[in-house]
């Protein structure tokens, strides 16, 4: 009997050591399969996680950011340990005891399955495990998934220390929100640093990875706590807190950004702009997306903040100037029905949901709520209503008119129902008294629907200081001074007479100003002046500060459109500019920041500059892996510099111009603000600029420089077409370029223009280009600065004509023979007789050319 019950339970031995030797001969194989061609977990050694790009003003204030994934990457050791232990506690309270898996774990959650029955399946992942599926495994719930796992995990363990895969772990997860990691997601949810979270919020973040897309704070608020307590619960029993901190934190309400209860992060910023949008456009493409949107860059703007707020101030009111002028109403396009308008919860809902501007200062979004017989009643975003209610009155909307459904533009609006219906979503601004600021009305607004572009750099370091790209960046991301290829018009013709200086022009050199008619393969060409006139032969100065069209043309034919082309290049203004004549005038198309740039080297007396709108750009290790200023400091690395020098720097820059070319140009553009197109430039130091309007007007220009910065400025509809007979660009940008450089100026100042060696001062007349004594005043008097071994020959100087043009009679030379006179042209555009005799006072002893 004995022999018989040992011989069974014997048997069984034998079957349950057999049994057992195939399990663990069958589990390793499978072990083995699996792990052959697993990824190498030891990549997480050296982890770079996707992080935050952030871009800083140049007094080191935070203005924008941009990322794939929305992570601040925080090294373990200033992780607080209430959030640590919120995460453990949360996911594998086990954490700092197992080998990279919980048996005890896996042993619950598969009893708990069986018990239910399949109905309730717990995770039994550990940190370590969950490390191992997010940066080298995919996401599928599979058993091959699992085995790979508690091999990488393992072999993890073996690896990194238990603090490390907890810095993995704390710095990848997904926390919703498109929030990666803790530290961007007590950002998202709280607006604190870790050091600032309260145990409930800590637990508050522990409880997202159960469900980061629908944990919501408002929409899954109880679910939310209920996860919450629960991670405060298993805090109290793993001894992390105390009975007391627990009772008392789980009473807590549950309060988040998304809820209202604290300021969003993003609110802290300005709002996103033209200049932080062009430095992403930039970048990207120089770094790559990848690195630009995840390689968590320090990125340091040139922008200076009070000088944007200025040239976007700037351009906007005259953008809205003009579109006030043509007296069209257009409105926002957006609605909300008439349902909603009855709650005034459901129409502030529905108004923050309207796709309309919001980053115009002192502007509001808003609803026409009520239309009565004059006025209309309308509920302000951001407003709280009173008993009397908000209203547009008649006297608001009588500038405008509204087009039809045929296109057609109806009777000028006596009453607000003329413009607006009940529904209708507009923008409004508060009419305030200039003396004191007092509350006048609401009034409408609207988006223009002219555009344009602002820029304005040093023009020593080429760093861009404002950069405007149009009048709103959230109606429109195209930036219009970077972006938009326009035709420069006569603000080009200054290359045009850089060229001719650097080849035996002088200021004094005579140019005929006559009629001029060109064979084309498009028919023939008869370019004239703005004014329609021409006024005869005519000094270079006075050429270009008139901006006379006849003259430039003829200039370039001289010198030859390919040596204009050729200096148009150098100056970065084009890629490849046609040699063609009618492009002397500025037709062929280019970018406002190519202009503005341009124009900084005349300033600088001819030293070419690169715009940069970042100063320097480091990796997310601090390394500096862009800089711009490239020049050297040669005494710097000196211990001390003796009394009363400053550090010698070397600008190391290729020159693109002769500076007395450069300083000889300026000097004539400083003619053509105060006597020319932009006289009404009206700046406490000296200023040289000029004006460009194409053919109708379909573009207006104005670039000018002080001695230290310049600025630039266009005018024109997207789809190009007429501003009308009155737009110039001295009437349209003269006054965005005063209103801007009247703030630069407060700020950075500005001096006479640099004289440089090389050259020798003469006294003109400069309607005739004839030589005067040193001591001649007088409105036609101005000093020209000649270059050294360069002496007119003030009796018989050279003339510029061409095209056919007969002898040309100067008008000291007119008096010469006999007759009874000669017929010349006068500055002023008249045919005059000279007599063949004269004496003083006549026309030919006067400067009247």
């Amino acid at each position: 009997m004995l022999r018989s019950i040992l011989s069974f339970f014997g048997a069984i031995f034998s079957w349950f050591v057999t049994a057992s030797f195939f399990i663990a001969l069958t589990v390793g194989a499978i072990f083995w399969i699996y792990s052959r061609d697993l990824p190498s977990h030891e990549t997480l050694a050296q982890y770079t996680p996707k992080t935050i790009s952030r871009i800083y003003s140049g007094e080191g204030r935070l203005i924008d950011e941009f990322a794939e994934e929305r992570r601040l990457f925080v090294p373990v050791e200033e992780i607080p340990d209430v959030v640590k232990h919120a995460f453990i506690s949360a996911e594998d309270k086990n954490f700092y005891n197992h080998p990279g898996y919980d048996v005890r774990g896996i042993v619950g959650a598969a009893w708990q399955a069986v018990a239910s029955r399949g109905s309730s399946v717990r995770g039994a992942s550990t940190i370590t495990q969950q490390v191992m599926k997010n940066f080298l495994l995919s996401s599928d719930r599979s058993v091959e998934r699992k085995v790979k796992e508690l091999i990488l995990a393992s072999r993890l363990e073996r690896t990194l220390s238990k603090d490390q895969i907890l810095e993995l772990y704390l710095n990848e997860i997904f926390l919703g929100q498109n929030s990666f990691g803790v530290a961007a997601a007590a950002q998202t949810y709280f607006n604190k640093a870790l050091a600032e979270l309260a145990p409930h919020e800590a637990a508050m973040l522990a409880a997202m990875p159960q469900a980061p897309s629908s944990y919501h704070p408002v929409r899954a608020k109880d679910r939310v706590t209920e996860r919450r307590n629960y991670v405060l619960r298993e805090m109290w029993q793993n001894g992390y807190i105390d009975e007391a901190t627990y009772q008392a934190e789980a009473k807590l309400p549950l309060k988040s950004v998304q809820n209202g209860d604290f300021p969003a992060f993003r609110q802290q910023l300005p709002p996103r702009d033209y200049f932080t949008d062009e430095i992403r456009r930039q970048l990207s493409a120089q770094f790559g997306n990848e690195e630009f949107f995840g390689g968590g860059l320090t990125i340091r703007a040139t922008v200076a903040p009070d000088l944007q707020a200025a040239a976007a101030d700037a351009l906007r009111q005259a953008l809205e100037d003009y579109d006030r002028g043509t007296g069209v109403w257009r409105g926002t396009g957006e609605t909300i029905p008439a349902e909603q308008l009855t709650d005034e919860a459901a129409w502030r809902g529905a108004l923050w949901q309207a796709e309309v501007p919001r980053d115009i200062p002192g502007w509001h979004p808003a609803v026409v709520l009520e239309v009565g017989d004059s006025d209309a009643r309308i509920g302000i975003e951001g407003i709280e209503e009173d008993a009397d209610g908000h209203w547009i009155p008649a006297a608001d909307v009588q500038w405008a008119r509204k087009r039809g459904p045929d296109g057609r533009l109806g009777p000028r609006a006596q009453v607000a129902g003329d413009l607006v219906a009940v529904g209708d979503v507009v923008l409004v601004r508060a009419m305030t008294q200039d003396s004191d600021g007092s509350f006048i009305r609401w009034t409408l607004r609207q988006v223009p629907e002219i555009q344009g572009g602002f820029m304005a750099m040093d023009v020593n370091t080429g760093r861009v200081m404002a950069m405007q790209g149009g009048f709103s960046y959230q109606s429109s991301v195209f930036n219009r001074a970077t972006q938009a290829q326009r035709q420069p018009g006569s603000s080009f013709k200054p290359f045009v007479y850089a060229a001719a200086l650097d080849n035996n022009y002088t200021p004094a050199t005579i140019v005929v100003d006559e009629p001029i008619t060109l064979n084309t393969p498009f028919g023939l060409w008869e370019p004239k002046n703005s004014t329609g006139k021409t006024y005869g032969p005519t000094p270079l100065r006075t050429g270009i500060e008139m901006s006379r069209n006849l003259m430039t043309i003829r200039i370039a034919q001289d010198i030859g459109m390919e040596r204009v082309a050729e200096y148009a290049e150098r100056f970065g203004v084009y890629d490849d500019l046609k040699p063609f004549l009618a492009n002397a005038l500025g037709a062929q198309e280019t970018t406002l920041f190519k202009m503005v740039a341009a124009y900084a080297m005349f300033a600088n007396g001819g030293e070419r500059v690169e715009p940069t709108l970042v100063d320097r750009v480091q990796d997310r290790r601090g390394r500096t892996i862009y800089r711009h200023d490239q020049r050297v400091c040669e005494t710097c690395g000196q211990q001390a510099l003796p009394a009363g020098q400053g550090p010698v720097i070397d600008t190391n820059r290729e020159r693109v111009m002769d500076a007395v070319t450069a300083y000889q140009l300026t000097s004539m553009l400083e003619g053509a603000v105060e006597r020319g197109s932009g006289s009404g430039v009206d700046l406490p130091v000296p200023i040289a600029g000029k004006t460009g309007t194409t053919n109708d007007a379909k573009d207006v220009w104005f670039i000018g420089y002080s001695s230290n910065i310049v600025a630039g400025c266009y005018l024109g509809y997207d789809q190009p077409r007429s501003l009308g007979s009155n737009a110039y660009g001295g009437t349209l940008c003269v006054p965005v370029f005063n209103a801007f450089m009247r703030k630069a100026v407060a700020e950075y100042g500005g001096t006479e223009f640099e004289v440089p060696p090389g050259g020798y001062w003469v006294k003109i007349d400069r309607t005739t280009g004839q030589r005067l004594s040193d001591d001649a005043t007088g409105p036609n008097v101005v000093a020209e600065y000649f270059r050294d071994g360069t002496d007119p020959d003030w009796g018989s100087p050279l003339i510029v004509s061409g095209f056919g043009d007969g002898n040309v009679v100067l008008p000291w030379q007119a008096g010469a023979g006999s007759g009874s006179g000669t017929a010349v042209t006068t500055s002023t555009g008249e045919r005059k007789v000279i007599p063949s005799r004269t004496d003083f006072g006549t026309m030919s002893s006067g400067g009247l050319y």
